[in-house]
């Protein structure tokens, strides 16, 4: 058992393709077309950009697809080092000022840089249309090499470091993300059907330590399938902190989401991490469905100590390090809400390839031609 909770802390997806052939719905009909899909994914999508800048007071911003490496604000996603961003060198000037870029993965550390560059004060916050490669992922049906996402970040106060400001602001993004749902089903009816039920009202806030409690034995995926089959929308608090069976829930890279901070549970009891994952029971895929990872990030303090407690105290060399250490930059909250997987979701499809154009292995797409599941080529 030790080894499976080993193996599972970082690496996404199912990684197998005889097991994903199981896996995959066998009596799939799409409810939407090929064209009404589009139709339907940029409706969801509008909805959510101005809704979320409605609720959390944020404006759309522009943002990179390309970083300098000495900049130190590219994602690694976790700390173990298991998945890199892609390099390449720009000669530039005959090699006289050449830049080493990287593919960001993320860009998870970029807008809380952002929020200075752009002159946010406390309260107001940024909205980014981000898109990224992370090339280390296996290709299943809900993880692709291209990602697409709602990058967010908000500035706040020393006092809003807490629990009581993370569930507020999960809270306002459910109901933008329940209300879309609402919205792309008054456009295309047939989406509302008996046999994929829709998203619950509320969802379920509980810590990592607790789903522990109940399932002490299962890895981390299976004690999530087990929590959104019982709570079918769930935010699992306290992501990166080792637990008491020695590991943490899941990887989280040290240098952006809080971990380290302690909190209380609703009954008083001691836990750790002002960040977490909101997780839903899909109904199409009957899995587990992961929609967004989000946080109180990093002040001076903690950074150093998640650093220290990851080994990787050399990071405070970074420019984006040095700037959290100085105070340089604002204190906030943030996150990054798959738009493909949202899609995936609110549309009811069996595949993320259904609503996202990237690439995919031959056998993948020979799978889900004989599965009825239309992908995009």
């Amino acid at each position: 058992m030790t080894d499976a909770k080993k193996a599972d802390l970082a690496g996404p997806g199912i990684g197998d393709y005889n097991e994903l052939e199981k896996i995959l719905p066998k009596d799939y009909n799409s409810l939407l077309s090929p064209k009404e899909t589009q139709i339907a994914l940029y409706a969801v999508k509008d909805y959510i950009e101005e809704n979320l800048c409605k609720e959390l007071n944020l404006i759309r911003v522009t943002v990179p697809l390309i970083v300098d490496v000495e900049s130190g604000v590219n994602d690694m996603l976790d700390r173990d080092g298991s998945r890199t961003p892609i390099q390449f060198h720009i000669n530039n000037d005959r090699n006289k000022n050449p830049i080493d870029a990287q593919v960001v993965q993320a860009a998870t550390k970029w807008k809380r840089m952002a929020l200075k560059q752009f002159g946010m004060k406390i309260g107001e916050g940024l909205l980014t249309d981000m898109r990224a490669v992370r090339k280390d992922y296996f290709l299943d049906h809900d993880h692709s090499a291209y990602v697409d996402q709602w990058d967010w970040e908000l500035a706040i106060t020393a006092k809003q470091r807490n629990l009581d400001l993370l569930r507020d602001v999960v809270k306002k993004i459910w109901k933008v993300l329940k209300g879309a749902e609402t919205h792309v089903q008054e456009l295309f009816p047939k989406l509302k059907t008996d046999k994929y039920p829709d998203m619950p009202d509320e969802l379920t806030f509980i810590h990592a330590e607790e789903i522990l409690e109940r399932y002490p034995d299962l890895p981390r995926k299976q004690r999530e399938t087990m929590i959104v089959q019982e709570y079918p929308a769930v935010f699992i608090i306290g992501i990166g902190w080792v637990l008491k069976d020695g590991y943490p829930h899941e990887m989280r890279a040290a240098d952006y989401d809080d971990w380290v901070t302690e909190t209380k549970s609703k009954d008083g009891r001691p836990m750790h991490g002002m960040n977490g994952d909101i997780l839903v029971w899909n109904p199409v895929t009957k899995r587990r469905h992961e929609l967004t990872s989000m946080g109180i990030r990093v002040n001076a303090e903690t950074l150093v100590k998640q650093l220290e407690l990851s080994g990787q105290l050399n990071m405070l060399e970074y420019p984006y390090h040095q700037a959290i250490v100085n105070n340089e930059i604002p204190l906030s909250i943030g996150g990054g809400i798959g738009q493909s997987r949202t899609y995936m979701l609110i549309l009811k499809k069996a595949h993320l390839g259904e609503v996202s154009a990237t690439v995919w292995p031959k056998v993948l797409k020979d799978m889900c031609n004989k599965k009825n599941i239309n992908v995009i080529e």
